[in-house]
């Protein structure tokens, strides 16, 4: 079986060495750049199965990088930054990036969001939903087996983790999910520094997939507790 291969773009020598020790000890291959432009050539070059992406590097910022790789690819690319604000991780996820990891970030947390994202790519490469297995909400429609959501049949783009988020929303439509069970399901974790994380995953996601995220049709929060998909009125359902 081949190992996953992981792109490291880190030019602080220190934090790229921890990384690529702890990739070797978990049986992945992984290929460094400390450049943007390296970066960007590398992921062309060597096709890896996710890059992990410092923001703050010497020739170019990492938005930048992500922006350029989402115009021809759909590699799960996953930041690992010390910029904390929510405005850094919003225009992070915003320009496609899947997931946000702060520094000084956990060895074993790293680990956690790397086998999210290539549990997603084996997903995507396997197509192991039922084909028919469609799910489908007043305008809303979800192609377990594409992998794909629309909105009033227009695709909505979404990173896995958005993709999963509303998935798991989806699954359990009219319940309230607080957020350790989402936090769990999603990232193996219900630790309550990650609950911030999750807000703002879930304002990327609801800005994408309502017409009026002032006024959401789809996701409700529920303050202090966690969200629900709200079922929709179908066609000829009493008033």
């Amino acid at each position: 079986m081949n190992k996953p291969q992981i792109l490291v773009v880190e030019d602080d020598v220190a934090i790229g060495n921890l990384i690529a020790t702890t990739l070797e000890t978990q049986n992945y291959q992984y290929h460094r750049a400390n450049t943007g432009a390296g970066a960007v050539m590398d992921a062309l070059s060597f096709r890896p199965d996710v890059m992990l992406l410092d923001l703050g590097l010497p020739d170019m910022d990492g938005v930048d990088i992500i922006k350029k790789v989402r115009a021809w690819s759909n590699l799960p690319i996953i930041v690992v930054s010390a910029r904390s604000e929510d405005s850094d991780k919003v225009a992070a996820l915003d320009a496609g990036a899947d997931d946000y990891l702060t520094k000084p970030f956990s060895v074993e947390e790293l680990l956690a969001r790397l086998r999210v994202a290539l549990r997603r790519v084996r997903y995507d490469s396997e197509r192991t939903f039922d084909k028919a297995s469609v799910y489908k909400n007043g305008g809303l429609k979800i192609d377990y087996a594409a992998g794909c959501a629309y909105r009033d049949g227009s695709e909505i783009h979404l990173t896995p983790i958005e993709y999963k988020l509303l998935c798991l929303l989806a699954k359990n439509t009219g319940k309230v999910l607080t957020h350790n069970y989402i936090l769990n399901e999603i990232w193996g974790s219900s630790a309550a520094s990650d609950t911030p994380s999750l807000r703002v995953f879930m304002a990327t996601l609801r800005k994408k997939l309502e017409a009026d995220p002032s006024h959401p049709q789809y996701i409700q929060t529920h303050i202090g507790v966690g969200y629900r998909m709200i079922q929709q009125k179908q066609e000829g359902d009493p008033s």
